[in-house]
């Protein structure tokens, strides 16, 4: 088994979950990157993670490959905006199953072998919206809290272990997800998209600027390093003092 340790990163071929990816490369570790389509590529796994399993199976693949899986970064997500009266069953399912039943079965998977090495680390990507509501967002706000929620729970399990848990929170930060949910913002409000991003984006926001991608991926370096063998079971929320209010 290699001494190098191996990161997974789900939903990496863009986003936040590229920048995260490349910044954990960056501090050395072999990374595992997934996503939905294909690409020939050395360490690049798909897996469709709305399929029920494919997590678990999605794990042990890169453990079949590399002999190890020491960080595991849960990061695919899907975001549906619309009134709830008139949230469709099939977006329900899409955000619950990719925000945090996938997130389960990667954790389920990983973490028999973080025990057993003594050693691992969990990292969340949740959102502002695990910690606070925002109309529209029934499904998005419901799997975010309860990923925050899994996340506390995991790391009560293994914390003797020497395996962390934790969620980031970020708030709006610009990536295709975030410039899908402005159009679907500006339909639901009937707003421009100037006015999305000032008086509903930015304006939940102190700052009153998007949070950079780099900025979670600093704080994923470092919850995934030894400094931050103490730091479990918390959500940081990176979101420019939204959820100070």
């Amino acid at each position: 088994m290699s001494k190098q340790k191996t990161a997974l990163v789900t939903g990496a071929l863009g986003g936040i979950g590229s920048v995260i990816a490349a910044r954990l490369a960056a501090d050395g570790f072999r990374v595992a990157y997934h996503d939905i389509v294909e690409r020939a590529a050395p360490d690049y796994f798909r897996a469709d993670l709305m399929q029920s399993g494919a997590g678990e199976q999605l794990v042990a693949d890169v453990v079949a490959r590399y002999g190890r899986l020491d960080v595991l970064v849960n990061n695919a997500g899907a975001q549906k905006v619309a009134p709830v009266a008139e949230f469709a069953r099939a977006d329900w399912d899409l955000v619950r199953t990719l925000s945090l039943d996938a997130s389960f079965e990667c954790i389920k998977a990983a973490v028999p072998g973080m025990v057993a090495r003594g050693w691992g680390r969990i990292i969340n990507i949740a959102s502002a919206h695990g910690l606070i509501a925002s109309p529209f967002k029934s499904a998005y706000t419901a799997a975010k809290h309860g990923l925050v929620g899994l996340t506390k729970s995991v790391a009560l399990e293994v914390a003797e272990a020497g395996v962390t848990a934790n969620a980031i929170c970020p708030g709006y930060v610009r990536t295709p997800l975030v410039e899908k949910q402005i159009d679907d913002q500006m339909k639901v409000h009937g707003l421009s998209r100037e006015a999305v991003i000032r008086d509903i984006m930015l304006a939940s926001q102190p700052t009153r600027r998007f949070v950079e991608a780099e900025e979670i991926a600093g704080l994923a370096s470092y919850l995934a390093s030894d400094a931050a063998r103490s730091i479990t079971g918390t959500t940081i929320a990176i979101d420019g003092g939204w959820t100070a209010r």
